[in-house]
Order: C-alpha cells, then structure tokens, then sequence
C-alpha cells in the first residue's frame, strides 16, 4: 500500500501521462515516481524531449493517426496533459488547436477506451468558462460554457467529445478546469511578472483591485491524482484553485516579499491601462491582470473531500526561490 497526496492507494496502478515535460505532465511524473505502488509511462513529443526521471518513457505526437495501442497495454489510468497550448499574440486558426486539442485527444481516449482503460483524466482549463468573471460570481463547474478564444473553443470542443465517448465506453472521463498554474519553473506571464518584480521595475497597478484565482502546481498535481483514484471523480467536471483570490496589486506585492524585493506599485486607472493596452495591441495581456477571473471549488472540496495541500504563500517563496536560484 502506498500513501500519497493525502489520499490512500491500495492497487498498483499502471498510469500513462502524456505532456510529461511539461510544466504540470512534468511535475506529476515526477510525484509519481516517487510512489512504490504506481508504474508511469511518461509520453513525450520528441527524442530531444527525453528528461523525465525513472519511468518508461516513450515518443508519440498528438495526432489523430497515432497508434498509443502499444503504450496502453495494461494501462488502468491515462493522464492527458499535452496540448497545443495558448500563446499571446498567437494567429492560429481554430483548426490547428483542434487538431492536436480535439482530434488529437479524441484518438488517444478512443484507443484507450477500446483497449480496457478504466479512467481518462483530461486537464482542460478554465477558458471554456470564460475570460472574465462578475464581482463574487466565480466560474463553476456547472456554469454554460462560454469560451472566447481559439483555444478555450478547442479545450471545449474536446470535453464534449471526451464526455459522448464516455456515454459509449465503460472509460470514466474526469475533466479538471484550471486557471493560471505557478509553481517552480513557471513560464510565460508569470515568469515576466517576477523578472519585472525582481528588476524593482515600477509597475502601474495600485489601483487594480480584482480578483482572481490561480493554482499553485503542487495543488494541481495533488487534485490529478485524487480523480485518478477518487470513484466520485467519474464523468465529472472538476474546477482547480488555491481557494484564495488576490488582486494583482496584491499577487505583485506577494512576489515582492517572496524575492526580497519591495514591489514599487504606482496608481492608474485601470480603464487607462486597458486603452493604452489595446492601442499597444496588448488588450489580451492587460485584461489577463486587470480583469477578474474568480473559481469556485465549492464542489471539488465536497465532492472528492479535497483541499489545497499548500498555501500561497508558501508556494509563492518556492517559486520565487527557483526563479533567484536559476539566476545565481
């Protein structure tokens, strides 16, 4: 028997996790393999990609003609992490994310479902909600979908094929919505966040007083692997968050003390920041720090008896501490 994530594990499992070197496939290969009782295989895009520890690893792209069927022999649990993921600025087509996002996905859950899979767990985001949220109205896993962009239409588009497939085959699928995830090793806005933070670059944000949710990377592998052995987790939507939501100002001055570094936050308005954004043509980036983008995990706590492993707080010093180690 093994006991990890605060949750009891009493069969050895066999567990497939696609996207593996990525920020999150990554870090739950790497939590796994700490475990006695589960056997991962860890897919990967490209031999270069090869740098997942211990586990079996192996090379397949996300595309509608791959063959997994070798790959899923005795797999009881595929965790599906990869994507075409989405980028600022980025003029894909909705075509090209579905390709890999849906047609992709879709051929490596058919396969899995016709191989004897017992559970699919697909990390989807909270973008099919929405960009934005009301004041005190959160995102909830039951909400109308309601995606704005490319890629939230795609991460849509392949639940909904994911939860038919589910109707037809005995394979449970699990959908896990997340917002913004940190952790040590982050990437893209956050990691400009803290550069500017650390640089003592004066920012104009005082007067931004949203809110919105993130999820710090050890929650969110902590929540994956709970609706891998949850049996309530089943043919659920599931939404991921640290439970507590901050303003920007708020997260800027938080980095600030987690690097050592008083935050040096001025006032604007924030309508001013928007127009001077979309003049700039950096609308989609402005809104990412101006708006709110609340998330209820009212039903994640009851339904799976989960909670946050961590803090904010603390996962903010260990994300901070990576960033000033990695620049040493």
């Amino acid at each position: 028997m093994s006991r990890s994530f605060g949750v009891v594990c009493t069969i050895k499992m066999k567990v497939l996790v696609t996207g593996a070197t990525g920020f999150i496939g990554g870090a739950l290969c790497a939590r796994l393999n700490e475990m006695s009782d589960v056997d991962v295989i860890a897919s990967v895009r490209s031999p270069e990609q090869v740098r997942v520890p211990a586990g079996q690893v192996a090379v397949r792209d996300l595309a509608a003609d791959t063959d997994w069927r070798e790959l899923l022999q005795d797999v009881d649990i595929v965790v599906h992490t990869a994507a075409k993921v989405h980028e600022a600025d980025n003029a894909d087509s909705i075509d090209e994310y579905r390709q890999t996002n849906v047609d992709g996905t879709l051929a490596l859950a058919r396969q899995a479902a016709s191989i004897g899979v017992k559970r699919f767990v697909f990390l989807s985001s909270v973008k099919v909600n929405g960009e934005a949220t009301r004041p005190g109205q959160a995102y909830r896993a039951d909400d109308p979908p309601a995606p704005v962009d490319a890629y939230g239409r795609s991460k849509h588009e392949a639940e909904t094929a994911l939860q038919a497939l589910s109707e037809e085959q005995p394979m449970e699928v699990v959908v896990i919505r997340s917002p913004l995830v940190y952790g040590p090793g982050v990437r893209a806005n956050f990691l400009a966040l803290m550069r500017w933070v650390s640089r003592g670059y004066p920012l104009p944000l005082a007067s931004v007083h949203n809110a919105r949710s993130l999820v710090a990377l050890d929650n969110l592998v902590d929540l994956v692997w709970t609706c891998c052995i949850r049996p309530e987790a089943a043919n659920e939507i599931i939404m991921a968050a640290d439970g507590e939501d901050v303003s920007t100002a708020e997260l800027v001055r938080r980095l600030g003390h987690a690097l050592g570094r008083p935050a040096r936050l001025i006032a604007c308005p924030p309508k001013l920041l928007l127009m001077l954004a979309a003049v700039a043509g950096k609308a989609e980036q402005a809104n990412k720090l101006l708006a709110n983008l609340q998330v209820d995990i009212g039903k994640t706590r009851e339904l799976l008896d989960w909670a946050p492993v961590t803090g904010m707080e603390q996962a903010l010093q260990a994300t901070a501490q990576h960033f000033v180690e990695g620049q040493q």
